[in-house]
């Protein structure tokens, strides 16, 4: 991930119990529920990362 320019905010991409994914401001407190997934970046890399990992959109509880 490239580093964001001073004036773009950082996000994190975060997932929860039901393997569903979201980006979030980095820094601010999850919100219950929720854990990082261990990418940072841009907006825009960070949802792009989504969209790689995130191929099956049920929630796990649907899959099984």
């Amino acid at each position: 991930m490239t580093e964001p320019t001073e004036h773009e905010p950082v996000f994190t991409v975060v997932v929860n119990h039901e393997e569903q994914y979201s980006v979030w401001p980095a820094g601010r407190d999850l919100p219950a529920g929720w854990r990082e997934a261990g990418v940072q970046g841009t907006r825009a890399e960070c949802l792009a990362h989504i969209a790689q990992v995130w191929t099956d959109l049920r929630p796990l509880s649907v899959r099984r």
